[in-house]
């Protein structure tokens, strides 16, 4: 029986977008681009997912640029993957604020090793997302930005919530991180019905970028939500 670690890490392996997209968009996908993402990686999940533990489901937009689009692994920069997790990352030096707030939320939880034995944390969109500016210039983007944009990943968001189930979670509640991503979700889950409960939270970048001097509330938050308080 596979572990829960070799079940994300081969989900990883695969993944490939295979549809088109609206001009201006593109897709980054670092399983691809830089071999040091899967090792990493997989440094990651074997540490924290070598086991067979049901865990709760957190979810995620679409990975950024900076995030999981460089370290392979959801709301990671490579600093937080070093200073957290001990896996240093030699080929990219990456700051990413979701990053900030939810290794210091994962800290006052209880660190990393209780916080991944209980949840998985991914996106309905698992790879980065990005958009073209003026002057050749790419920023981050969500999956809901662009009305076309969505249609054309649906089917590919789709296929990918269904995958993280296999991989043994949770379904009866799951915890969606951004209002907006919760809307999109909620609509897919009534034609779907991939989960029960679907309790929202704030989205990390908002807090850390918006609300910092609130910020160990929305830690308590957190935590009061994902322990059922």
């Amino acid at each position: 029986m596979s572990t829960f670690a070799e079940k994300v890490v081969s989900f990883n392996k695969q993944l490939h977008y295979p549809g088109d997209l609206p001009q201006g968009f593109n897709v980054i996908n670092p399983y691809l681009d830089n071999p040091e993402t899967l090792i990493v990686m997989q440094q990651f999940y074997a540490k924290y997912y070598n086991d067979n533990l049901k865990r709760k489901f957190i979810i995620g937009i679409n990975p950024s640029r900076h995030g999981a689009g460089v370290t392979g692994v959801p709301f990671t920069d490579t600093k937080r993957l070093y200073s957290a997790c001990g896996i240093k990352m030699r080929s990219a030096h990456t700051h990413e604020v979701s990053s900030v707030f939810m290794y210091d939320m994962i800290e006052a939880y209880g660190g990393p090793d209780i916080f991944y034995k209980q949840f998985y944390i991914n996106s309905p969109f698992p790879l980065a997302i990005v958009r073209n500016t003026h002057a050749d210039n790419w920023i981050n983007a969500n999956y809901y930005d662009d009305k076309q944009l969505f249609n054309k990943v649906m089917p590919f968001m789709l296929s990918s919530l269904k995958q993280h189930i296999q991989l043994g979670i949770d379904t009866e509640e799951v915890f969606v991180l951004g209002k907006k991503n919760a809307t999109f979700l909620a609509k897919i889950n009534k034609e779907e019905k991939l989960f029960g409960k679907m309790t929202i939270l704030d989205h990390p970048r908002y807090i850390q970028q918006y609300k910092s001097k609130d910020k160990q509330l929305y830690i308590d938050k957190y935590i009061q939500r994902l322990s059922g308080l």
